[in-house]
């Protein structure tokens, strides 16, 4: 934080600089200023024209045009508009360049401390502190995650208001078994954020499970309201496929998992949901490969001059789209380079967004990637295959070869 504060600190010279600039330039304007009232002209402008016009009446009183009544009216005349021009042009006297000038050191602390409480109001020193708190645990070899939560419970007593110490807080309670820290971890998160769906989700999931995966009122109550404002968050509809499953509703149980899966961004949550609908399948009396949708069944391998290139538990993403190229992944399915080769079946049950399934296409390509940083978009070094031209129907015929066979530039 000392860090910080010094460049602070050196944001604000210049700024103080500027404060004081006109300062040390008053002398100079004060001269000059002088030196223009002192040749101004606008007095003797004013008698010029005053002495032209008086000539005038003169003359015309020598031809006679105007007798001597007129004469001394238009002359009285005359005075008084140069008197009120020269009243009109007179200026007060000129200020000492150096008054005023204790103004300036006032304004410099105003501005100091007014940026000192600002920064405190609307800064992120209590986000920083977290920052520095997680990148001291993690250099440290010898810290262990009940202290990150201790030092993260210190910082959540000194800011109560910073949602960042509750977010960073619950997933650690969770993680380590603390059902009662993380319920209100989220309950003050919700306090701060508002019910937004995916607090509201997230309570509802760690809930249900602490309660032995009972959809209780409470739980309800938290599924309904989450449902009313995002009806198709895939947290809780990962959570009541579950509950299906459980009562035997398997049919109800796939399709609440199908949809979580349209809305998640997390491959391996969307997996271990996909490894789900499979086990209803065959509670179903079905098999993953004859589930009576439209489907493309494949066989995934390496090819031999690419063997050894990257790790055996580096993820490949097998990726079906429409011919086109105008919808988004018809389906995605996601294994491992040390389980190839391997046959894979791709249906609907593998899509990624509720309008684009592979049900709505004839043909597809499909594009095979090793990612070697996990990561959906390709990077180079990855390897990768494609196959152009699938047709999209029964899949429990042969599968068509996929190889990947090129590395990505």
């Amino acid at each position: 934080m000392i860090a910080l504060w010094l460049a602070f600190a050196l944001l604000l010279v210049p700024a103080l600089w500027l404060l004081v600039l006109p300062l040390r330039r008053a002398g100079a304007v004060a001269r000059a200023q002088s030196d223009y009232e002192a040749d101004d002209r606008t007095t003797r402008q004013n008698v010029a024209v005053y002495r032209r016009r008086l000539a005038s009446l003169e003359a015309a009183r020598e031809r006679g045009e105007i007798d001597a009544a007129r004469f001394d009216e238009d002359r009285l005349e005359l005075e008084r508009s140069l008197l009120d021009d020269a009243s009109a042009s007179t200026r007060s006297p000129l200020k000492p360049a150096g008054a005023g000038k204790l103004l300036v050191p006032l304004a410099m602390v105003a501005l100091v401390v007014v940026s000192v409480l600002w920064y405190r109001w609307e800064g992120a020193e209590g986000d920083l502190a977290l920052y520095r708190i997680q990148q001291q645990v993690m250099a440290d070899p010898e810290a262990s995650l009940p202290e990150l939560i201790g030092r993260l419970e210190t910082q959540a007593a000194r800011q109560p208001d910073n949602p960042n110490v509750w977010r960073s807080l619950f997933p650690l309670y969770r993680d380590s078994g603390r059902v009662s820290e993380a319920d209100r971890a989220l309950t003050r998160l919700l306090d701060l954020e508002g019910r937004t769906p995916w607090l509201l989700a997230e309570l509802a999931q760690l809930r249900y499970f602490a309660a032995g995966r009972e959809l209780t009122p409470d739980v309800q109550a938290l599924v309904d309201e989450a449902l009313a404002a995002d009806p198709g968050q895939p947290t809780v509809l990962g959570m009541l496929g579950i509950e299906a499953f459980e009562s035997a509703d398997y049919e109800t149980a796939i399709d609440r998992w199908r949809r979580a899966i349209a809305g998640m961004d997390n491959p391996e949550a969307a997996e271990a949901l996909r490894q789900g609908i499979r086990a209803a399948q065959r509670r179903m009396g079905q098999t993953p490969d004859a589930s009576g949708a439209p489907g493309v069944r494949v066989r995934v391998s390496l090819a031999p001059e690419l063997v050894g290139r990257l790790d055996a538990d580096t993820a490949v993403f097998v990726v079906a789209r429409d011919m086109a190229g105008e919808l988004p992944p018809l389906a995605v399915v996601r294994t491992t380079l040390g389980e190839l080769p391997t046959t894979l079946t791709l249906d609907d049950g593998d899509a990624m967004a509720p309008g684009a399934r592979l049900s709505a296409v004839e043909d597809v390509r499909l594009v095979v990637r090793a990612s070697a940083s996990g990561q959906a978009e390709p990077h180079p070094g990855d390897l990768m295959g494609r196959l152009e031209g699938v047709a999209v129907g029964e899949a429990d015929g042969e599968p068509e070869p996929l190889v990947i066979d090129r590395v990505v530039e």
